[in-house]
């Protein structure tokens, strides 16, 4: 999937997950770092990648990406794979609280958004032809569905007229549906 996809995605899976399980507090600097954090998540399964835009993010990025890509090994690795989803949340719980100050924002609700972007990622990209090796180090790929002639190519007609508008269409439909437990939210924010 393009980066676009995923950020759609993993925004989707976020509002999915503040409606149908909203946080007791919330607060607009933690709404800002949740958003942010969500679409930090969705990229980063892709940071072994040169053309990966948080790279471009980030002062001395490319340099800092070259060290990084070699520890991740090649596209599609350790990153995908449930190995990957527990050290990325291994390395979450220890670096946010350090970066975040609690008495401002809520480093569980910015992990919890992270993770939510960083597994969307991977589900989605189980619905490539290139499917991902979920159970890495074992080398074989999970597809959604098994079969890989079913799935679809990155970047091509299905991922942006059919996947693309399809997940835009989800979340109206969710906002519009779940729209009360929205609006608590709101106020909850503005509380």
């Amino acid at each position: 999937m393009t980066a676009r996809t995923h950020d759609v995605i993993a925004f989707s899976a976020l509002v999915s997950v503040a409606a149908y399980f909203p946080p007791e507090n919330l607060n607009i600097s933690t709404t800002f770092a949740c958003l942010v954090g969500s679409v930090v998540g969705a990229l980063a399964p892709d940071l072994d990648q040169a053309t990966n835009r948080l790279w471009d993010m980030l002062p001395a990025g490319d340099y800092i990406g070259k060290i990084l890509r070699g520890l991740l090994l090649q596209h599609r690795t350790i990153s995908h794979s449930i190995l990957g989803v527990v050290v990325f949340y291994k390395i979450l719980q220890f670096v946010i609280p350090r970066l975040l100050n609690p008495a401002y924002v809520d480093p569980n609700l910015v992990i919890a958004s992270v993770m939510i972007g960083f597994v969307s990622h991977i589900v989605a990209d189980m619905f490539t032809k290139e499917g991902v090796p979920l159970f890495f180090p074992f080398p074989f790929k999970v597809g959604i569905p098994p079969f890989k002639a079913l799935r679809i190519t990155t970047g091509k007609f299905m991922e942006n007229f059919v996947i693309f508008p399809s997940v835009v269409l989800y979340l109206i439909w969710l906002v519009t549906d779940k729209k009360d437990a929205l609006l608590k939210l709101v106020e909850l924010i503005k509380s």
